[in-house]
């Protein structure tokens, strides 16, 4: 009889483990995959593709070569990109050549810092075409759509918390231009330790 394959096993419920592993898949399943729950838990056991997220927007290619080469050797790396900009947007698929280098990935590289952010790596059942854009109704990645918190390595405000900045901004200007308009013909009255009329001419100090 067979035994099972390393990711076959991680896949089975591990309540009696004391140690969790380090190379289990997460729950999640992608919304827009074409497949059973077990054809998905079929393409994990044999995948080569792993999927990166939480990176910061400033994270180049060359640094995650250098990254993930350290788990085996790559065979190529799709770089996630905002769908309106084509810029990069905190996420990306690492390709190696064996469904073994992938396992070692999620062993030693998952949970790791890069650029200081603690990156996360999940096996991926392979990259097809369309999936390294955004799916936010902002072009960038959903997270980032409702994210509340300021994150500079990630673009600064999530977008709709970024929208009602602007309008507060927005607001707070109109209310100091209307403070600072006078009418034409009116007087400003200043009030000075120096009484009504010196407010109105200059300091002999003040050239």
């Amino acid at each position: 009889m067979a035994s099972a394959s390393p990711v076959s096993s991680a896949l089975v419920d591990d309540a009696f483990t004391i140690v969790p592993r380090l190379d289990r898949p997460s729950t999640y399943k992608d919304h827009q995959y074409h497949g059973s729950s077990e054809q998905w838990d079929s393409d994990l056991s044999k995948t080569a593709t792993l999927y990166i997220g939480n990176l910061s927007f400033y994270t180049t290619e060359e640094q995650l070569y250098e990254v993930f080469s350290k788990a085996g050797e790559i065979k190529r790396i799709i770089m996630g990109l905002a769908r309106n900009t084509k810029t990069p947007c905190g996420f990306c698929f690492v390709e190696y050549y064996t469904h073994e280098n992938a396992l070692e990935c999620m062993k030693y590289v998952n949970g790791t810092k890069l650029d200081d952010r603690i990156i996360r790596t999940d096996l991926d059942p392979g990259f097809r075409e369309g999936r390294q854009f955004g799916r936010g109704r902002s072009g960038g990645q959903v997270r980032d759509e409702y994210r509340q918190e300021y994150d500079e390595a990630r673009g600064g405000w999530g977008h709709m918390r970024a929208k009602q900045e602007e309008e507060r901004q927005r607001q707070q200007d109109e209310s100091y231009e209307a403070i600072a308009t006078v009418p034409t013909g009116a007087e400003l009255q200043i009030n000075s330790r120096l009484g009504p009329a010196a407010s109105s001419q200059p300091r002999e100090d003040a050239y």
